[in-house]
């Protein structure tokens, strides 16, 4: 578990919040919300057979 976890804030990191200059904590909890929400409804995984977290678990389309 600990392993998806770092993996996770790893990749939310390089593609997202080292990108962006924060300057507050609002601003940080509204990057990792969108970010959160775009990994599980539009981002393929390869592990999932590109498909989303959403369409796997929660069926969404």
């Amino acid at each position: 578990m600990n392993l998806f976890i770092e993996r996770l804030w790893g990749t939310l990191k390089q593609e997202d919040s080292y990108l962006l200059e924060i300057s507050e904590c609002f601003q940080s909890k509204c990057i990792i919300d969108n970010w959160i929400e775009f990994h599980n409804s539009e981002r393929p995984h390869a592990a999932l057979d590109k498909r989303t977290p959403d369409v796997v678990y929660v069926g969404k389309v």
